[in-house]
């Protein structure tokens, strides 16, 4: 049995069920954590974008991943 969380639409994938919802919200959550916890310590815009650079692609990526294999096809 086959669940269809996302939907895709060009390049992005929009959630169109719960369990798609809830994955994006938890990634969306993640990455405000680290911005914030990122941001407090950083002494200019290029410290900060340098220390999220690699949480928020692998949290996108994780999210590709995840609306690749749940997408309606």
């Amino acid at each position: 049995m086959t669940s269809n969380w996302f939907k895709r639409f060009g390049w992005f994938y929009l959630p169109v069920s719960v369990a798609g919802g809830i994955v994006c919200l938890i990634a969306f959550i993640f990455c405000l954590t680290v911005f914030a916890a990122v941001d407090r310590h950083s002494h200019s815009v290029s410290d900060t974008f340098y220390g999220i650079f690699p949480f928020f692609v692998c949290t996108f990526l994780m999210l590709d991943w995840i609306g690749s294999r749940t997408s309606v096809k």
